[in-house]
């Protein structure tokens, strides 16, 4: 996860709280769906940015994952997501997604 991006994140969960918020990821990998997980619940695994050593604990998820395809308008989905969908390993994004989640995240599990 960029710099910018881990900013925004912790200036948002400070304006709003980390109960009150998730993260969606769009990550095309399981690994690189992780990693940013793992930024924004247990910190930044790389120790470059402003989230280091910052346990924010949010409520991670990705936009293939059912729970979030279940929340969301089936049109919109398809039009967004569907394609991407076909072409994605959505077994090992959902399974990399579902074990930070389940291991790291304080809020909205």
């Amino acid at each position: 996860m960029d710099l910018e991006n881990q900013s925004r994140i912790k200036a948002l969960t400070e304006e709003h709280g980390a109960e009150n918020l998730i993260v969606v990821f769009g990550a095309a990998e399981g690994e690189l769906t992780g990693l940013a997980a793992e930024t924004v619940t247990v910190g930044d695994p790389t120790y470059a940015g402003s989230l280091t050593n910052v346990e924010l604990g949010l409520g991670v998820y990705h936009a293939v994952e059912p729970t979030f395809k279940e929340a969301v308008d089936p049109q919109v989905y398809e039009d967004q997501i569907g394609m991407m969908e076909m072409v994605l390993d959505v077994d090992d994004i959902v399974g990399e997604i579902t074990t930070i989640r389940e291991e790291n995240s304080k809020y909205n599990k």
